[in-house]
């Protein structure tokens, strides 16, 4: 067993990813073809079930995008359903604090190691046990991304940092600037401050932080200061304002959004 993702990161080689909220196997199969090294499957802000991850799962399959898996919640069981239908790398929202780490990792991780469930014979993750030696093999293919989100994380970074089994730490802008008080500002030069001394800190700690970010310019000024998995856009906004940009070539008054880009991530 092999999780090629967790492999770039540990070797230092920077992630180009793509975030998916489509919920559809169609276009996720569309984009695992488009050259993006990551596709992340959105099961906390995207209506995701169990089973729309595990068709987006089996579409990806082919390709060489790697599918990262964005649980609802820092939840055991959540966790254990999507290990099942094949998930190996997980992006664990809303980590506080160093406990709430390792539950994310142990969550991941079969007995004695951590509290995963062992149901391999019911699993698409064993190919229903025609994987030998699955259950020796699967916790070291486990990629666990936490997420940092407010001052109280970042105040516990360096604890969380080191947490066992923690492989990158990912930094949410949208909601550390509304935790600090710019909501639907995450572009505000102390956010910003922020988020640069956070990679710094990741990287100095040997583990891959991560970031989304539209801006192409903040996305590129990340990957140079050290940011390995970075995703530089979501499926609904490409979708959304192409079709925007499209109609209003030929429409003299076309539907009107709101550039909320900057707030969504």
């Amino acid at each position: 067993m092999q999780n090629a993702f967790k492999t770039a990161l540990k070797a230092g080689t920077p992630q180009i990813g793509l975030w998916l909220g489509l919920t559809s196997s169609y276009s996720a199969e569309l984009l695992a073809g488009a050259g993006f090294d990551w596709l992340l499957i959105d099961g906390e802000h995207a209506p995701n079930s169990v089973q729309t991850v595990l068709t987006q799962l089996q579409a990806i399959a082919p390709y060489t995008s790697q599918p990262v898996v964005r649980p609802s919640w820092n939840d055991p069981v959540q966790i254990k359903q999507l290990l099942d239908v094949g998930a190996q790398t997980l992006l664990v929202p809303m980590v506080q604090n160093a406990d709430e780490a390792r539950l994310a990792v142990s969550a991941t991780r079969y007995p004695p190691a951590g509290i995963r469930g062992v149901g391999s014979a019911l699993a698409r993750a064993s190919r229903w046990n025609r994987i030998p030696d699955y259950l020796q093999q699967a916790n070291d293919a486990m990629c666990v991304l936490v997420q940092i989100e407010t001052r109280e994380a970042l105040k516990n970074l360096p604890q969380i940092l080191d947490v066992e089994g923690v492989d990158g730490v990912f930094i949410g802008p949208a909601d550390l600037s509304a935790d600090m008080g710019f909501a639907g500002n995450p572009q505000h030069p102390e956010v910003q401050a922020v988020i640069e001394r956070a990679i710094a800190q990741i990287r100095e700690a040997g583990k891959a932080p991560g970031i989304l970010m539209a801006n192409e310019a903040l996305a590129k000024r990340y990957l140079e200061l050290g940011a390995l998995f970075v995703a530089v856009g979501v499926d609904t906004t490409l979708l959304a304002r192409s079709a925007e940009a499209l109609a209003a070539r030929f429409i003299h008054h076309p539907v009107t959004s709101v550039n909320n880009n900057k707030s969504v991530y």
